[in-house]
C-alpha cells in the first residue's frame, strides 16, 4: 500500500496547519511525524487517514506495483487507528470490545490470544470503564495493530504506559507490523526510534 502526497495542505480559516507536502508513504516501512506541540501532527494524520480533507494539493491511496487507487470513502477498511482522541466503548468488556471491533476489521489472531498478548487476561470480562489508563491504552493498541489491515497509524502511542507497556508496544511494533506501513506521530524519541523515515510538520508550515 502506498499513500501519495501531492502538494499537500490544511487550514483551520486562515490559519495554514502545512502546506506544499508531497511525500510517499510504502509499505514495509516506518514513520514518524514530529514537531512542537500543538503544530498539527495529529491533523496530518487525519489527512492521513482519510478522516478530513486537505484543504489544497492532492491524497492517493494506491495498491503498491499497482495502477489500482482506493477512494478516500473507501480507504478506512485499509486502516486501523490509535489515538488519544478515539474512545473505546467503556461500558464493553475487553472480549466484547475486540470481537465487536473485529466484526468491522477483522482481526490477525482470536481475541483470547490476543487479550493474552496485551497482558489483559484478568481484566478481559471486566467492563472497560473500570481499567486503568495504561490498561485503556493497551486495548486502543490492540484493536489498532491486530486488525488486520496494511496500514497502522499511531498518535501518541504510550500515553498512559508505564515502562512495561512501553515495552510491549515495541514488541506488538516488531512482531506484528514488520509488513505494514506504521506511522507514528510523537517526540518521544522512546516511541519513535525504531522508525526509518522522519517527518517534522515545521518543514511544511
Amino acid at each position: 500500500m502506498e499513500i501519495q502526497l501531492e502538494q499537500a495542505g490544511k487550514r483551520f480559516n486562515r490559519d495554514w496547519i502545512f502546506r506544499k507536502l508531497s511525500y510517499t508513504f510504502q509499505s514495509g516501512n516506518a514513520y514518524a511525524i514530529t514537531g512542537a506541540n500543538g503544530s498539527g501532527k495529529s491533523t496530518l494524520l487525519q489527512v492521513i487517514a482519510g478522516s478530513t480533507n486537505p484543504s489544497e494539493g492532492a491524497i492517493k491511496f494506491q495498491i503498491t506495483n499497482s495502477q489500482l487507487q482506493i477512494s478516500s470513502d473507501n480507504i478506512y477498511s485499509h486502516i486501523s487507528i490509535a489515538a488519544p482522541y478515539l474512545d473505546v466503548i467503556e461500558e464493553m468488556t475487553a472480549t466484547e470490545f475486540l470481537q465487536f471491533h473485529g466484526s468491522f476489521k477483522p482481526l490477525n489472531l482470536s481475541v483470547e490470544e490476543i487479550i493474552g498478548i496485551v497482558q489483559l487476561e484478568k481484566a478481559a470480562n471486566k467492563q472497560i470503564r473500570y481499567y486503568s489508563s495504561g490498561m485503556k491504552q493497551r486495548i486502543k493498541l490492540a484493536q489498532a495493530i491486530f486488525s488486520n489491515t496494511p496500514i497502522v497509524l499511531l498518535d501518541e502511542p504510550c500515553t498512559n504506559l508505564d515502562k512495561v507497556g512501553y515495552a510491549l508496544y515495541h514488541q506488538l511494533i516488531s512482531n506484528y507490523c514488520s509488513n505494514k506501513l506504521v506511522i507514528v506521530c510523537s517526540n518521544d524519541e522512546n516511541e519513535i526510534d525504531f522508525c526509518t523515515e522522519r517527518l517534522n510538520i515545521m518543514d511544511w508550515k
